[in-house]
Order: C-alpha cells, then structure tokens, then sequence
C-alpha cells in the first residue's frame, strides 16, 4: 500500500463505530501499522483546555472527576479493541509496542495531547521502520489523482516514494480500458509552500527524485485510474509484463462485477476506495450485487449503464452508489429525468444506509401494487345459521378452517367445478370491520361479484353449506406471494397453498 504508517482516529465519546471498523479492517488487511488518537477529550465534562501541551500535562491540571470519566471511556474504548482481537494501551504506558496498540488522547480542536501525537509520529519511523522507510532507486509510484487544467491538458498528480523519474520516460499506467503507455511531456511541481491543488505558477523539473509529490504531463491520461501503480519502461523491461502487472489490481476488482449484468452500478475515487466498497458490498450482511464499476466523478455515461435496469424492470438496481466522488450537473440532470437513483456520500454505511431505505421503499411500493393479484391461501366452512343475503353481494358468516382470509381474495367454490362467487369486500368480527381473519376465527362476510357471471351465482341454488369455499389461486398469484408476502405467511399457510395448488392442478 502507499501509506507506511496511519492515524486511526477513535471518538472517545463513541467508541469504535461502524466507519472506524472498516477502516481498522483496512489497516489490518494490508498490514499498515497505525497508532491511534484518542479524540474529543475536550468533550470531557468540565475539561479545562491547556492549549497544545503533552496530555499528562493536561491531565495533571484536570479536576479528579474528568480524570475519572476519562479512564472510564478510555477503559470503554481498549475493551472494544480487545473484543476485534486487539490490545491497547495508553502510549506512555505501552508495554509492548509490537503487541500492544498505542492510544494518544487528543483534542484537534484545543490542540491538547496534539505535541504526543507529533512525537510518535517522528520516533516510530527511526526505531520500527528504518529499513522500510530507506530509499531505493527502483521506480515506487502511485497516481493520486486525473484532472484536466486548463492550458495543460489531462494531467496526474502521482505520489514519488522511490526512484527517479525524468521528463520524456515511457511510463504504463492502468485504466478500466486496458493498460495506457504513453512518454512523460514535463514534470511539475508546486512552488514551495504551496499545495498542488492551489492554481499558481509550478516549477518545471527535468527529473525529480522521491520521495515528493508530482504533477505529471502526457497524453492519453483521460481514462487513467486513481489509486493505482505507475510504471516506468526501461531497456531491460518487457512492454507486455508491465501491461500485465499494471492490470493485475484491476482484474481482481473486475471479479466482484455480477457477470448476469443485475446489480447496481458503482462509483469511487480511487482504485483502493472502490476495492473497499466492493468488499463492503460483497459482504454477507450486506450482499448487494454490482453490474458496473467506474472511477471518478458520476457523469452522463454513468447514467446511462444505471438506466439499463428500467429496460429490465428492474427499478431497485437503477441505481449508483458514489463514493466520495460528485456528481456533475448534467447527469444530475438526466438522472432525474430518466429516473436514476444516485446516492453519495463520504462514509460506506451511509452509502448503504441510503440503499437500504430505497430497497425497503421500492419493495413497499411493489408490494402494494401486488396486494390485488397476491392471492392468500384460505378454506372457509359457511356457517348455516348465518346466511344474510343469498345472492349479489353474498353476506354469509364463515369459519376460517385454514390459512388466511383477507379482504380482496377471490372465493371459489372446488365441489362445483370451481365457479368463482366474487372476492371479499369486507369482514366484520363483533360489529368491527376486519383486514383479515386467520384461521379459527367466525366472521361475517361479505362477498362481492367482479363480473356478470358471478353476479348471477345465488347462495341455495349454485352452492350452499355443504360446500366448502377456498381462495382462487393461479400461478401468478403464488409466485407474487412468494415474492413479496414470504414472511406474512406462517408454515400452516404455505402447507395449504400446497394443497390448493394440487387441487387446481397446477404446475
């Protein structure tokens, strides 16, 4: 990975929260070492801000209760590091560096405890990465970001960490179209004391040695990607090897893609945000299926791959979810008129917590259009004491035998060669309107014709007691059950869909 070492940020008044595990996750799957600033210890009640002054010596000016609270939520804080299988401690209490993580209590807004974090900034590269940290000559580069400047074209802004690289080298960088080769134009840096995003005159380099930030100029840059290795093509080197090795990161991030096409499509900024978000989504709990994969601001052509799930009636995948990247007003634009979903955000979860909301709405919304044609399971006995009106609409009280009667259902009667009677409009158990009625349950009912056919049915004449009613199913209608009422339906419910099924044959 391109970092040596990271600062993981834990909020002393939350703990590790769900972003902060991703991003422990992270550090733990490339092996990165970190150390951790423990925030927010001005949010300690009655803390007294010593301004940036090393932590014991805040701490020493504090009132023993803020001393209390503090090792209570510091106390809070090691045990959820114990419980993801790490230890911590205190940086100035840290038995072992090499087993034990170190927390630097920290205010960013006071600046306390700020001098300790500095501190172990500069010493743990001296005495645990020396020989990491040693410079080779061999070519380390990674490109940071790909952006058109007006008056100098395309241009990539790439981090140096080692070798030398010199204005006209032949370099192989990766985009999602396949390897780029291309020749370096100029080599440019900021001026000094100023950042390379800030516009301003830069320095021209005619070879810069690492490790520094670059801006680098050369054609064919459009479509190169953010976060991947940048390769230089020397005599001794095989064009065809370095194609090969600039594309292996990307290939692997190409297999999580749904190959059938169905998911949603997926926006990031860089290659390793995007690596991230695929494994987030890829995860068990979440399980959300991708078709495309992209990098960089959400454009038009995004838009466009998303809108193919409405061809496929398939609204709850017309979606891109953007990861820490924006979205331009043109294809704000169509998104819209076409009926897109794109969500953005800074955080994974919030990006999920977003879909998520959005699935439960699209399945509402289908659900609800379905309730007429999802037919539920019931049998029903009428009850002969209780026939109140023999023909059009038919009100008879009924006892539920099976499954589950609900208003809407379509009645048929099986012993007289199944002759449809109406649907329910309406039930009443005591004097009080009901949805629904389960089984067991005595309910007047009213049963209203759709058709002429079955306004001519007459209850003593077409069919009386003896008979039994039982809900009109097709095939339709059970596989609109299976899709959007599974879970309405208890294990008795769907052992009598089985028999309906059987009964009116079919497949």
């Amino acid at each position: 990975g391109l970092c040596d070492l990271a600062i993981l940020v834990v909020d002393i008044m939350h703990g590790l929260e769900q972003q902060t595990l991703e991003s422990l996750n992270l550090l733990r799957m490339r092996k990165t070492p970190f150390i951790i600033a423990l925030n927010k210890v001005d949010r300690l009640y009655d803390w007294r801000t010593q301004g940036e002054t090393p932590i014991r010596d805040s701490m020493a000016m504090q009132p023993a209760h803020v001393v209390t609270e503090f090792q209570q939520r510091m106390e809070k804080v090691i045990l959820s590091f114990n419980e993801q299988g790490l230890n911590a401690a205190l940086y100035y209490d840290n038995p072992d560096p090499r087993s034990y993580l170190s927390l630097v209590p920290t205010s960013a807004i006071t600046g306390d405890g700020l001098p300790d974090l500095l501190q172990l900034l500069v010493k743990l590269p001296q005495t645990r990465m020396a020989e990491k940290l040693q410079f080779v000559s061999e070519i380390q580069c990674t490109v940071l970001e790909v952006k058109m400047i007006e008056g100098l074209g395309t241009t990539m802004d790439v981090i140096l960490i080692n070798g030398t690289l010199k204005e006209g080298d032949t370099i192989v960088v990766a985009s999602l179209q396949g390897p780029v080769v291309t020749n370096v134009r100029a080599l440019v840096t900021p001026q000094p004391m100023r950042e390379m995003r800030i516009k301003g005159q830069y320095i021209h380099h005619k070879t810069i040695r690492g490790a520094q930030g670059v801006k680098i100029m050369a054609t064919g840059l459009e479509n190169v990607l953010a976060g991947t290795p940048l390769f230089v093509l020397t005599p001794q080197d095989d064009v065809d090897e370095l194609k090969d090795e600039v594309t292996a990161d990307i290939q692997g991030v190409l297999s999580r893609i749904d190959k059938s096409g169905e998911g949603v499509c997926v926006q990031a900024s860089t290659l390793g945000s995007l690596e991230a978000l695929l494994e987030f989504l890829k995860s068990p709990a979440v399980n959300i299926p991708v078709s495309t994969i992209s990098i960089g601001p959400v454009n038009k052509r995004d838009i466009m791959a998303a809108s193919i799930a409405l061809e496929r009636k398939q609204k709850e995948f017309a979606v891109v979810l953007a990861f820490d990247v924006k979205i331009t007003q043109e294809a704000q634009q169509m998104a819209d008129d076409m009926g897109v979903k794109v969500f953005t955000a800074d955080i994974i979860y919030h990006l999920f917590d977003q879909f998520t909301a959005y699935m439960t709405q699209i399945r509402e919304e289908q659900k609800k259009s379905a309730a007429k044609a999802a037919v539920f399971p019931c049998r029903l006995r009428i009850i002969p004491e209780c026939v109140f009106n023999t023909k059009d609409p038919i009100i008879v009280g009924v006892e539920v035998m099976e499954g589950k009667a609900r208003i809407g259902t379509p009645i048929c009667v099986p012993s007289k060669e199944f002759i449809t009677i109406g649907e329910i409009a309406s039930m009443e158990v005591d004097h009080k309107e009901v949805q629904e009625a389960g089984q067991g349950k005595n309910v007047a009912m009213k049963i209203q014709s759709t058709c002429a056919s079955e306004s001519a049915r007459l209850y003593g004449r077409h069919f009386d007691h003896t008979d039994e009613l039982v809900s009109h199913i097709s095939r339709k209608s059970i596989d609109l059950v299976k899709l959007h009422y599974r879970d309405d339906l208890k294990k008795d419910d769907w052992m009598l869909m089985v028999k309906l099924k059987k009964l009116f044959e079919i497949p």
